[in-house]
């Protein structure tokens, strides 16, 4: 080991002359850009005229491309040198300012159902009411307050795990994301199982329909990515490659978990309690 200037840690061992990491050519960003936009156009196609190929494909091409640029970067990690202490603070600020990201995203769903919420004669054919007279709300205390409780306990579960990462304990680790993942695959049953009792649909339902099923459908989406997440972490977990002082992989996943539990706690306290409120417009 050696040091330059700067008082950076290089590793002599893998050749790098600096202590930054520049990456390879990838094919992956253009190709996860593509799956992305054709489930975007996929959501449209379904939402609209019912047909789900678009979706499907979409869907196909940004779970492979995880898959494959996840190999890719577990493989940098792992080559001596490419993730230097100042590459693996960068990592983490990344992350940070990728969950940022996330948060705006879901900032614009609120936006849009509080738009209506608060001024619901905005939704036009004489509706003054939020919700609308015709739809009828979901009972926030049935299945989404049991899912409400499933993030929070998985919220436990991954800290939980982590602490074991911490003590040197694989057992714990090893138990605790396999416990996490189990808990994210039953909210997304959970989930499924509510929108095919849904009593209003995405399509032709008017605006809730629209706001709620993008805002809670994202955030679905978001808990399916979440629990691939942990399943890799659960498999380098078993093979060994977290060290109580390398894990950032393992930081990640957790952090971007725990932005999916605060997400829903304001999803259910918005949409789902307060949004079952009837609104009525002031004149």
């Amino acid at each position: 080991m050696s040091s330059d200037t700067h008082g950076v840690t290089i590793v002599e061992s893998s050749g790098l002359k600096q202590p930054y990491h520049l990456v390879d050519p990838s094919p992956w960003p253009i190709i996860g850009a593509v799956g992305g936009g054709l489930i975007v156009l996929g959501i449209i196609l379904a939402a609209h005229f019912g047909s789900y190929i678009t979706l499907v494909i979409g869907a196909l091409i940004v779970f492979t491309t995880m898959f494959f640029w996840w190999r890719d970067v577990i493989r940098e990690s792992r080559t001596p040198g490419m993730h230097s202490p100042i590459v693996q603070l960068g990592l983490r600020y990344g992350m940070l300012f990728f969950i940022c990201s996330e948060v705006m995203f879901f900032v614009g769903f609120f936006w849009a159902f509080f738009n209506f919420a608060l001024f619901p004669e905005l939704q036009g054919n004489g509706q003054t009411v939020w919700p609308p007279s015709t739809i009828h709300t979901f009972d926030p205390f049935h299945i989404p307050f049991l899912n409400t409780m499933i993030l929070l306990l998985s919220g436990t579960t991954i800290t939980w795990a982590h602490h074991g990462l911490l003590e040197n304990d694989k057992k714990t680790l090893v138990t605790g994301l396999g416990l996490t993942i189990l808990l994210g695959m039953t909210f997304t049953l959970c989930q499924a199982i509510e929108y095919s009792d849904a009593p209003f649909h995405f399509y032709g339902g008017g605006v809730y329909p629209s706001t709620f099923f993008l805002a809670t459908g994202f955030h679905g989406f978001h808990v399916i990515v979440g629990t691939c997440f942990l399943i890799v972490c659960w498999f380098r977990a078993r093979d060994g490659q977290f060290t109580p002082q390398r894990h950032f992989g393992f930081e990640a996943a957790a952090w971007y978990w725990h932005f999916v539990d605060v997400v829903w706690l304001f999803l259910f306290t918005c949409i789902y309690w307060w949004g079952a409120s009837p609104v009525v417009a002031a004149h």
